[in-house]
């Protein structure tokens, strides 16, 4: 079965990681400190060390990942860094995986970020779609709503790999 990387493996990374597993998945979560690889890998993820803010310490975790799933929909902290992520951060990614083996792109389109990055990280999302073809779903649910946030993000996943 084919790996994913879930960017920001925390607690919803990591139910969503379970997920997958259970559906045969090999999974890879990312974490920004040596502080979160333990929770990740006591369930069952492989950990890596990666900051979102940072696009290119991402590209060192794509080796035979299929799909990314970026879980910075409910990402806190000043507005700016926040735009950065759903934003330039975001963009800089997606221009980096055209040369990759990833074969699609799940972005969290929903949550605490605010509606104007999750605006502008959808628009960001589909235009790598159209412009290099990148497969991707934005899911909708908003993260506070558990048991319907993982249920479609488990089938976005799914979908991916159709």
């Amino acid at each position: 079965m084919a790996r994913a990387l879930i960017i920001g493996c925390g607690c919803r990374g990591r139910a969503l990681g379970e997920a997958l597993l259970g559906a045969g998945w090999h999974v890879r979560g990312t974490t920004r400190s040596e502080a979160g690889i333990e929770a990740i890998e006591e369930a069952g993820i492989e950990a890596a060390i990666a900051d979102p803010d940072a696009p290119g310490t991402i590209l060192h975790h794509l080796d035979g990942v299929a799909l990314i799933c970026w879980l910075m929909g409910a990402a806190e902290g000043d507005a700016g860094t926040v735009a950065a992520l759903h934003g330039s951060r975001l963009k800089s990614l997606m221009a980096r995986l055209v040369d990759t083996p990833v074969r699609g792109f799940v972005y969290e389109g929903a949550g605490g970020a605010g509606p104007r990055a999750l605006r502008e990280g959808a628009r960001v999302v589909s235009d790598a779609h159209e412009r290099w073809r990148i497969p991707v779903e934005i899911t909708r649910t908003d993260p506070a709503e558990h048991g319907p946030w993982l249920e479609e993000m488990v089938a976005a996943a799914q979908r991916m790999l159709q």
